[in-house]
Order: C-alpha cells, then structure tokens, then sequence
C-alpha cells in the first residue's frame, strides 16, 4: 500500500476529440460537516506521445495501464483550490511536471514545480491559463485552442443534468436539492465558498470555446458558450 488515497470505482477512459480523453471516477469527501459521494472527471490531453492529466482522478492497475497505452504522463494540472486528491500519485509514480495555482493548499504531499498563472507558461501548446481574480480561492481554467476552443474547468464551471452511477443516496438527495443537476451550472458550494463577481465570467465568456470538460458532470459539447452566457444572464444579470 502506499502513502497516497486509494483509487475508487472508475469509468473507461474515453476519447472525446483528437487526443483529448476524459473519464469519470469516484469522490469521497467531507464537507459543510457532512460526508459526500459524487463523482468527479479527469481531462487527459496528448501532445505526441506527452500526457498531461487536468482534475486527476487515482485508476484502478487496468486503468492506469489503459492510460499508459496512450503515452507518457509529462504534466499533472490542478485547476481549482477544492481539487488535488490525486496529484501527489501521479507525481510520484511518473516524476511528472506539477502545475498549481499560487495558494491552492498541499494535498497529500504533492508540491507545486510550476506555477499555473493567467498569463504565463502553460503546460500545452495553444493554451491559456483563466484565472478568477475575484474568487476567494484559486480556481484557474484552462483554454484549448482546439476544435472550436475547448474550456477545462474544475468546480467553477460544472454539467451534472443527472447525477450518475458513482453517487450515494444521500449525496444524490442533497445535491439535488441543492440545484446541482443542471446543465451548465455554476457549481453551487464552489459559489458559496468564492463568492466570485460577475465580471470574471464577463471576461471567460469573451474567450472563443464550443466545449466544456468539467471536473464534475457530463461533456459540454457544441453549446457551451450559449450554455454559461445563459446561466451568466440568470445568477448576475436577473
């Protein structure tokens, strides 16, 4: 056994577009005093035979072979202050390049190689690093310029229209009502805890993006941009 949290029940690792992967697994966590069970995703994106992992989610030995069939892991991108779990695996195993917003918190000993700034080095070529500037946690998102522009978020951006086979019961119940079962929501305890300004999501949607891959829910395929303008207009502007 080692130091790092165990994997969880996982999905197959999936490709989206052109060496852009994406697979679903299982969180466990505490929070507001209570224990949850959602899932979470992890975005993996292929430059030649370099993997870099966003949102990493622990697989299972079949999983991480699946994942190695697919290339080398170079870089491990956390995106958002609530995430890491896994990163510090990850790390370890591969002695991959760690990128992290200045602030987020150590999870599990994984320390930070690079740091993930809007405006500076990005770990892929025709990418870009978003940063919310009025959020109380470092929460980043990074845009690919691929296929219409693709938008990989963590917490801030979500898209569970249902939830899936990796909730509990009681995880289920509540999160349902608390309105996280929608599409193209803004995630509702991430909104709590940040408390961000809408002139953030004013300059996220001048970027030119079709799709979404969050850290929580479904790919956000073709409408995304129409999908948040919509929900901007609904929490700011209403």
């Amino acid at each position: 056994m080692d130091r790092f949290p165990a994997a969880q029940p996982h999905g197959a690792l999936e490709e989206l577009f052109p060496d852009v992967f994406f697979v679903t697994g299982t969180m466990q966590t505490e929070l507001l005093n209570a224990h949850w069970h959602f899932s979470r995703n992890m975005t993996v994106v292929r430059e030649g035979d370099a993997l870099t992992l966003i949102n990493s989610v622990r697989l299972d030995e079949a999983g991480l072979a699946q994942l190695e069939a697919l290339g080398k892991v170079h870089h491990v991108v956390r995106l958002g202050a609530l995430h890491g779990h896994d990163d510090g695996f990850y790390q370890s195993r591969y002695g991959a390049t760690y990128w992290a917003p200045p602030g987020a918190p150590e999870k599990h000993g994984a320390q930070a190689d690079k740091a993930l700034i809007p405006g500076g080095d990005s770990p892929l070529a025709g990418s870009s690093v978003f940063g919310f500037a009025s959020a109380r946690l470092p929460e980043c998102i990074l845009h690919l310029d691929r296929e219409g522009g693709i938008l990989v978020a963590c917490d801030a951006l979500q898209n569970w229209v249902e939830p899936d086979a990796y909730f509990s019961d009681e995880s289920r119940e509540t999160m349902r009502g608390m309105g996280f079962f929608q599409k193209g929501n803004f995630g509702p305890v991430w909104m709590m805890a940040n408390e961000p300004q809408g002139h953030d999501f004013e300059r996220l949607l001048q970027l030119p993006f079709r799709h979404a891959l969050c850290g929580h829910g479904s790919p956000l395929r073709d409408t995304a941009r129409e999908a948040y303008s919509e929900r901007y207009q609904r929490v700011f502007l209403a």
